[in-house]
């Protein structure tokens, strides 16, 4: 049976890591994410509320063609980052801080609830969590020059943003991984325990409501 997941959470979090080793341990097709083809970037960040909308709208709609690529693959697919976070963390925030005017980010949800009202969700999103002292941790260590001045305010922001989003997220259901105290990347227990927790969390799902294993996470050992 063709299966599909998306691997959520913030930024440092190890979203591409966990995609890349799922693939390599179950052979799924893995769906990056892709930043570097959007127009509007380098303006936006040099003027966030002239481009923030614009910006936001071209991510959505990469992210709504990547979805359906997802739908129309033969084969099971670990997706990373969803669809929804775009518009449920990324946007929400720039709104939050003042970047996006009320009456453009009226607009951008309207597009986007109207939308994903008819997209067939994921079979299940993971949720990979860690605070913020861990999150700025894994970002120092993977050097990239562009995330260097990523505030720990912002990512408390992100972070309260993901846990309420996924506290009312219904349309599929939510394993919450903590991810502070593991390392999949050098323990490869702790892989296999995510690997089968997401496979027993997807034979589960066919048998409950997403309601009822919202809120039914086995943790991982570290």
């Amino acid at each position: 049976m063709k299966r599909f997941i998306a691997i959520a959470g913030n930024i440092g979090v190890g979203k591409s890591t966990l995609t890349s080793l799922l693939e390599q341990r179950l052979g799924w097709e893995p769906f990056y994410e892709a930043v570097n083809d959007n127009p509007y970037l380098a303006d936006f960040y040099q003027d966030m509320r002239r481009w923030a909308f614009h910006s936001q709208v071209f991510f959505l709609s990469r992210r709504l063609q990547n979805h359906r690529q997802i739908l129309e693959h033969p084969a099971s697919v670990i997706q990373d980052r969803s669809v929804y976070e775009d518009a449920e963390i990324f946007a929400a925030n720039l709104y939050e801080q003042g970047a996006i005017d009320p009456r453009d980010y009226s607009v951008y949800r309207e597009l986007y609830q109207a939308v994903s009202a008819v997209l067939p969700p994921p079979d299940l999103i993971v949720y990979l969590r860690a605070e913020v002292e861990i999150l700025q941790k894994r970002i120092r260590q993977r050097g990239r020059d562009f995330e260097r001045d990523i505030s720990r305010d912002y990512l408390e922001q992100l972070n309260r943003l993901y846990d309420e989003w996924t506290a009312r997220f219904t349309l599929c259901p939510v394993l919450t991984i903590p991810t502070d105290r593991l390392d999949f990347v050098a323990n490869p227990d702790q892989l296999n325990q995510i690997a089968t927790l997401i496979l027993d969390t997807l034979q589960e799902a066919n048998r409950e409501p997403s309601s009822a294993l919202a809120q039914n996470h086995p943790s991982v050992r570290s």
